[in-house]
């Protein structure tokens, strides 16, 4: 694979700066995948520094796709955003403001289609749910579901307390076997702190998960990693999440095999990051010829 350039970016918002990645298509991209992250990370998520074949940035674009990692609100050039402004419902505006902006100077293809993990799921949700939502090609996420684990609820509730090292590796990653090994020779460069707005509002998403889910309009891929600790998975609750998305024209749901909870910084970053892709291909379909 031709090795992409992958620049820094920085956009201005009404209410912060929005720091990140991109990787730009060769020639005219056939859309834009942007990427948000994680709770407690940032956008190096989504390069894959420790193994760059992984990179979804730069697998994106080279084949055809902008790839945009943003650095969530709260974190990178915003990381002292107020902490009201970190609830989800305002990052939600904060990156439609942010996107807007980044469309003035870059040509988007035939429209953006949303990428998300973990907690940058929950975002990408909330921004498919949001009045401007319909104007997204489709939303594809891991490492969120419908309902925490019960043996997760109070690390949840109490995710700002310091953890020992095992056991918030456990609990975040899962077994080492599943990532490359100089994955953690590079682990300082993607992890940052989690904003307290997060760690207070993370124990709600359960409250909200189907509300939010029934005002989205637009196509859905829900992914689970085959070893994810963090949310209750199985066929059932897995056709559950689906249910819950009365409105979307198009809702697909997998295990990616060989996956912990971060899944584009393991072994099957690769496996996982072409499927993203091929979703995005199909919500192309869905719009019709160029």
């Amino acid at each position: 694979m031709t090795m992409t350039n992958v620049e820094p970016v920085l956009i201005h918002t009404h209410k912060c700066s929005l720091s990140g990645l991109f990787a730009a298509a060769e020639d005219e991209p056939r859309g834009t995948l942007v990427a948000l992250h994680g709770g407690g990370m940032n956008a190096s998520y989504f390069d894959a520094a420790a193994a760059p074949a992984l990179s979804l940035l730069r697998l994106g674009a080279a084949l055809g796709w902008n790839v945009l990692a943003l650095d969530r609100p709260g974190y990178g050039a915003s990381a002292d955003l107020p902490e009201p402004d970190g609830r989800l419902t305002v990052q939600a505006d904060i990156v439609f403001a942010g996107l807007d902006q980044f469309r003035a100077k870059h040509a988007l293809g035939a429209g953006i289609c949303l990428v998300g993990h973990s907690y940058g799921f929950k975002l990408a949700l909330t921004l498919a749910a949001h009045d401007r939502g319909r104007e997204l090609l489709g939303v594809e996420g891991s490492g969120a579901g419908r309902r925490y684990r019960p043996e997760r609820t109070q690390d949840v509730a109490h995710e700002s307390e310091k953890m020992d090292r095992e056991t918030a590796f456990r609990l975040f990653w899962g077994s080492r076997d599943l990532y490359p090994p100089d994955t953690f020779r590079y682990v300082r460069d993607v992890v940052e702190t989690v904003p307290e707005a997060e760690n207070r509002e993370a124990p709600t998403w359960p409250d909200v998960f189907d509300s939010v889910a029934a005002r989205i309009h637009i196509p859905v891929r829900i992914t689970m990693a085959e070893h994810e600790t963090w949310w209750i998975t199985g066929p059932e609750e897995l056709q559950a999440i689906a249910a819950a998305f009365t409105l979307a024209p198009v809702v697909e749901t997998a295990v990616q095999p060989g996956a912990g909870h971060n899944i584009s910084l393991g072994w099957a970053a690769r496996s996982y990051h072409l499927e993203v892709l091929s979703f995005a291909e199909r919500c192309l379909l869905r719009k019709g010829p160029p």
